[in-house]
């Protein structure tokens, strides 16, 4: 019995008893998962009935849930008792009533119920009014496509910004650098959009996390990516300042042209101390007024994250591990530390308002180059559980469990990604605010937003602390409001999303995403039919970003040959012997090699081993067959790279994050050498050449490939 009330308050909690793996088995979830989870929700499990009990006397008491979401048009759901009276504070102030033209935005519901007169108490006797509210979000019913979209396929380069780098660069790819390549694969190649890695926050001391999916803040951004000789600032300073700045970036200029492992701790020890010189030049009064501007508009967000990145900085990146006085934010110790701390915290404000800057004039950059999107940023599905974001949001995210995914067909031994979770409920209870607050973040300079793992707006693999990645379970979200807050950030910045939704996902939450207006991902190497078998591209959805690969996948170069297969073998990640595994493998690419050469698009002598360029330029030329509104194309694919971003299932065993952008032979691909070198512009403009023949507006054999354009300094 016990048992079945902890499986049932389970339920009643939105945590899952069992699921369905990536084979379609259904699995039983362990119960110690079930009450460690339960645990970091707030439950107590330690006698399943009464706590079961005490939900639900809870819930009678209740006269709204913890968010009411509605969508735009629509009346707010309100299955009132009797006796209640509804009316809505609207986000200006003004009062109204919850009727079907309620403009978008977050506003506040309240409620009154009067009970009736108890028989034998007299006429006027009653209970008492209960009086409770709620945030309410009037959300949008669906995201329009831009006209970009909506009579033609749009494209663009897809690329791991720190990768890229230039000679100008200090040893990593930066702001500037990626302004210069949305400039050139717009004006040279017609490009429509640029799709980067997320540029979150990072540490503000080494150790510095490489994966960028794994940031202290999704609120903030990182100043690794800051281009020095951008800052207006640079500009006043003394000829030998100005040489004391480059005589720190010079040995990273040399180190970034080698193929050497990235070092984002010399990076950002080099940009640190240039950064702290150039905060000490006095602003003139224009940009003064701009930095003032930049802080009141971010308010005590920006204070609280400064404060963390100066805390960070003496007593480490993880605030679980600092004095106790300082692990609250809302602490009068922590205030009264701010204080004593102030000059430290202004740098770290500083810094964001010059990043602030720099995002701004590379997406201004982009679209005046004729992209009809611009950048694209990626949203990271969660935060590191010590950062700035797990002390700032520290009522809404959950410590003791992490966030992963389960065992499937390319991770056979599932994922743990180590990050905090929303709380369901007190999420809600704030009107999704500290998650609208990332996704602005993300969507202020930006033509579109790639969410990363998106299914987690409906439900997240939550993987008690301490266990394996299939020893977890799954917990449900309010889909509505989540999903919600997305739809609604993107309509107030104008930007398209794309939701990453590979992997084990339920058919209907595809379906509702694809109703909401938010694009899917195709990956060419997983669309298969239920067979097995390649999908023909008439067969693709039409509302997504169809791209060959991603980054936790190979280069094209190293799938054909099968070199991933034995990687994962040394790094021990196969559940099968190596012989199955690489003989599957091979039969996959000869499967989608018969299709290409079916369709005309490689012929059929092509070797892919020895020649990997051809397949790459086939299975360009196959994703513009398909309907896809949007087609990515990974700038590593195009120059012949061959080693993998990430190797998921592993943090120290492979040097995930830290590969640069190299040739088919290993040798440095630099931005400059990119738009000018003869021979590698005619390897780009081949690969491309059946995107221009089939989709896009940009005719690739026009004009001759422009030389280098005089940038800024």
């Amino acid at each position: 019995m016990r048992d079945a009330d902890l499986a049932r308050l389970a339920e009643e909690h939105g945590v899952a008893t069992v699921y369905e793996d990536w084979r379609g088995r259904t699995v039983q979830v362990p119960l110690d998962t079930l009450r460690h989870v339960l645990t970091a929700l707030g439950v107590d499990v330690s006698d399943p009935r009464a706590a079961l009990e005490a939900h639900w006397s809870a819930q009678g008491r209740r006269l709204l849930p913890p968010a009411v979401v509605v969508r735009e048009g629509r009346r707010p759901h309100l299955p009132l008792p009797d006796g209640t009276h509804a009316w809505v504070q609207l986000d200006n102030g003004d009062r109204a009533e919850p009727d079907p033209g309620l403009p978008l935005g977050v506003h506040r519901l309240h409620v009154e119920h009067i009970p009736p007169a108890r028989t034998g108490r007299g006429a006027d006797a009653y209970d008492g009014a209960v009086a409770q509210s709620a945030p309410l979000l009037v959300v949008p019913d669906r995201l329009d496509l831009p006209e970009a979209l909506r009579d033609r396929c749009a494209w663009g380069l897809t690329v791991q910004l720190y990768s890229l780098r230039s000679r100008a660069s200090w040893a990593m790819g930066d702001l500037r650098d990626l302004a210069e390549l949305a400039d050139w694969s717009a004006r040279d190649l017609g490009a429509d959009f640029t799709v980067i890695n997320p540029v979150h926050a990072t540490e503000p001391a080494p150790p510095i996390e490489p994966s960028p999916y794994l940031p202290v803040s999704r609120r903030y951004a990182s100043p690794l990516y800051i281009r020095i000789e951008d800052v207006p600032e640079y500009t006043r300073l003394e000829s030998a300042q100005r040489e004391g700045i480059q005589r720190l970036a010079r040995p990273l200029r040399e180190r970034g042209r080698t193929a050497d492992l990235l070092d984002r701790d010399s990076v950002w020890e080099a940009k640190r101390a240039a950064l702290l010189a150039l905060f000490q030049v006095r602003r003139t009064a224009a940009r003064e007024s701009a930095y003032q501007a930049f802080l009141e508009r971010e308010g005590a967000s920006l204070v609280e994250y400064a404060t963390w990145c100066a805390l960070a900085e003496q007593y480490g990146s993880d605030y679980r591990d600092w004095p106790e006085r300082l692990r609250d934010v809302g602490a009068h110790t922590v205030g009264r530390e701010a204080l004593r701390r102030w000059p430290d915290i202004e740098f770290h404000r500083w810094l964001q308002w010059i990043l602030d800057d720099q995002l701004a004039a590379a997406q201004a950059g982009a679209r005046a180059a004729g992209m009809s999107i611009g950048v694209v940023h990626d949203l990271a599905i969660g935060v590191r559980p010590g950062g700035a974001d797990a002390w700032m949001y520290r009522d809404s995210l959950i410590d003791g469990v992490g966030v992963g995914a389960p065992p499937d067909a390319f991770n056979q031994q599932g994922q743990n990604w180590a990050q905090p979770p929303w709380h369901p409920v007190r999420l809600a209870e704030q009107g999704y605010a500290p998650f609208r607050h990332v996704l602005r973040q993300a969507m202020r300079h930006a033509g579109g937003v790639r969410a990363d793992h998106v299914m987690g707006l409906f439900r997240l693999w939550w993987i008690p602390e301490g266990a394996e990645p299939d020893q977890g379970t799954y917990v449900r979200y309010d889909h509505e409001g989540m999903v919600g807050a997305l739809t609604l950030t993107a309509r107030e910045t104008g930007s398209v999303v794309v939701g990453e939704d590979l992997g084990t996902v339920q058919p209907w939450v595809r379906d509702h995403l694809a109703e909401r207006g938010v694009l899917g991902t195709s990956v060419l190497w997983f669309e298969r039919d239920g067979a097995g078998t390649p999908r023909r591209p008439e067969e693709w959805r039409s509302e997504c970003l169809a791209t060959v690969a991603t980054h936790d996948l190979p280069p094209v170069a190293s799938y054909l040959s099968a070199e991933h297969v034995e990687l994962r073998d040394r790094l021990g990640l196969l559940r099968r012997p190596v012989k199955e595994e690489r003989a599957d493998a091979e039969e996959q690419v000869a499967v989608w090699r018969e299709l290409l050469i079916e369709l005309g698009l490689l012929a059929p002598d092509i070797d892919p081993v020895s020649t990997p360029a051809e397949v790459v330029v086939a299975l360009h030329a196959y994703l513009a067959r398909t309907p896809a509104r949007m087609i990515g194309i990974a700038l590593a694919d195009v120059v012949g790279d061959r080693r993998m971003q990430n190797q998921p299932g592993t943090s120290t065993e492979y040097p995930n994050w830290r590969i640069p952008l190299t040739s088919a032979e290993g040798e440095p691909v630099l931005l400059d050498e990119l738009v000018a070198d003869p021979q590698l512009c005619a390897q780009v403009r081949r690969a491309l050449r059946p995107l221009a023949a089939s989709h896009m507006r940009a005719a690739l054999d026009g004009p001759r490939w422009s030389a280098p354009r005089r940038t800024r300094r």
